[in-house]
């Protein structure tokens, strides 16, 4: 008997970590450029006397989905979105380059350039810093370009380039920190055709409709494995009541 409660057990378990997941993901349905999680598991034959009769649920390695979100127009000049499967590179909290596709850019006040949840931007030569100016432009190619105070309009200085990459699928993991980096932790090589488009962001790419269905369906899951687990708990007080009978 009790080995059915470890296969249904083991069931929950996966079950209940794809529930987390997929709440994880609707949560940020709101969030610039999120990435959404997703965890598998695998079936695997229990070893042992006998015949492979037990079937036991592994997890396999949690994954992130790459995929673009939907493009949303701004006009702000410090928000950007990226094209296909480029990726921004920033310099995560204990100083490593790790990479995001959030684009709605902020100015501190002294200078420096970062993501809306405050990585650092980086450049041809680390953090990427701004000085004052009246304007601010950022091409298609990731170059950032200002007009110092006081200048006339067709006075352009170009400041630096945002660090855009690419990355090919399986290169990457993300964080806790919500950022990503990648499987092997090297640093990715600058994508010289990764483009970005000025003045729109992307929203994160969570589809909340499939998201709700999948959860009913594992809740349902869920609730049919804590049900078996329930029937082996009264299976067992019978076979006890039954022995004390005889």
């Amino acid at each position: 008997m009790d080995r059915l409660i470890y296969t249904a057990l083991s069931g929950a378990v996966r079950t209940g970590e794809a529930m987390t997941a997929v709440s994880h993901n609707l949560a940020n349905l709101g969030t610039t450029g999120f990435q959404a999680d997703y965890t598998s598991a695998r079936s695997v034959t229990v070893p042992g006397a006998g015949k492979p009769s037990r079937i036991m649920a592994l997890a396999e390695t949690s994954g992130v989905d790459l995929g673009p979100g939907a493009i949303v127009t701004t006009g702000r000049d410090l928000d950007v979105a990226v094209h296909g499967e480029a990726l921004i590179a920033v310099q995560s909290a204990d100083g490593r380059e790790a990479y995001t596709r959030r684009g709605d850019l902020q100015l501190t006040p002294n200078g420096a350039l970062l993501t809306g949840a405050g990585f650092p931007v980086l450049g041809n030569g680390g953090p990427i810093a701004i000085p004052q100016a009246d304007k601010i432009e950022i091409g298609s190619d990731g170059t950032i370009s200002i007009r110092p105070v006081g200048q006339v309009a067709s006075t352009m200085a170009t400041v630096d380039r945002i660090r855009l990459v690419s990355a090919q699928p399986g290169e990457l993991r993300k964080g806790e920190d919500g950022l990503l980096y990648t499987v092997n932790e090297t640093a990715l090589p600058l994508d010289a055709n990764a483009q970005v488009l000025s003045g729109a962001l992307e929203t994160g790419n969570v589809n909340a409709v499939a998201g709700l269905v999948e959860m009913i369906a594992l809740s349902r899951t869920f609730e049919t494995q804590i049900r078996l687990m329930r029937e082996n708990a009264e299976n067992d007080r019978s076979s006890a009541e039954t022995m004390r009978i005889g």
